[in-house]
């Protein structure tokens, strides 16, 4: 999947943009609108972004994680090379210790990431203090020329670059839960 970007400054447009989209296939999971006026996108029912995906906790965690690990394997490397696993207390401590490491630097990093902006959405920030929206949209190979078809009668919308998409599964997850959800009583 590619997510496509696309800056306007009419959430009207946006919305009728949206229910065009839907009409051609797309799901609702495959459209947002990041912005700054969330009152205004939640009283035109677009599909805002979840708050916590405009800040950088998840990819800011996995940083964290990663980093984690690494202090985790070297302390248990040194441990091992020095050959101190070998004296009375054994790989206890440094075990306990290599744990420890990994989830304070894994917490750190998502503490870190609530102060950050989104790392995919750092080049819209200007943008969106002077009170744009951005619209994106993650289509398959085969819903790009539906997307072409309805962005073209649209002048307002200007694209503003292609990025990195959801995986496809994740999309077709949320459309199953959003049809489970529609069928319960």
């Amino acid at each position: 999947m590619l997510r496509h970007y696309y800056i306007s400054d009419d959430l009207a447009d946006l919305k009728v943009i949206e229910s065009e989209l839907e009409g051609k296939g797309l799901t609702t999971p495959q459209l947002h609108i990041l912005s700054e006026a969330d009152a205004d996108v939640e009283r035109y029912h677009l599909n805002a972004i979840e708050s916590v995906l405009k800040k950088d906790v998840v990819h800011s965690t996995e940083v964290g994680a990663v980093i984690g690990l690494l202090s985790a394997a070297l302390v248990l490397s040194v441990a091992y090379l020095f050959e101190w696993h070998l004296s009375p207390v054994g790989w206890v401590p440094f075990g306990f210790l290599a744990v420890v490491l990994l989830g304070f630097c894994t917490w750190e990093g998502g503490l870190i990431g609530i102060q950050l902006p989104n790392y995919q959405f750092k080049r819209f920030q200007k943008l969106l203090r002077e009170g744009y929206h951005v619209f994106f949209v993650d289509v398959e190979e085969s819903q790009q020329d539906a997307l072409h078809d309805v962005v073209e009668q649209h002048p307002r919308l200007r694209l503003a670059g292609t990025g990195e998409a959801r995986p496809l599964w994740v999309v077709r997850g949320q459309d199953r839960f959003r049809e489970f959800m529609k069928t319960m009583p």
